[in-house]
């Protein structure tokens, strides 16, 4: 399976803005699905359906 990083570039209340690092993409994803210490400028993997800070 494949394996993503995501750049943590804006929290905005219940929802966190993703960049694909890669592609650039944007993402909108629920805070609820993201680790606790989630926080604007920390970089994700996304790998097996969830989110590990890196």
């Amino acid at each position: 399976m494949n394996s993503i990083k995501y750049l943590v570039t804006k929290i905005d209340g219940d929802y966190a803005h993703l960049q694909n690092v890669d592609t650039g993409e944007d993402l909108l994803v629920a805070m609820a699905l993201l680790p606790d210490e989630t926080d604007e400028g920390i970089y994700l993997l996304w790998e097996d359906f969830s989110y590990i800070v890196l």
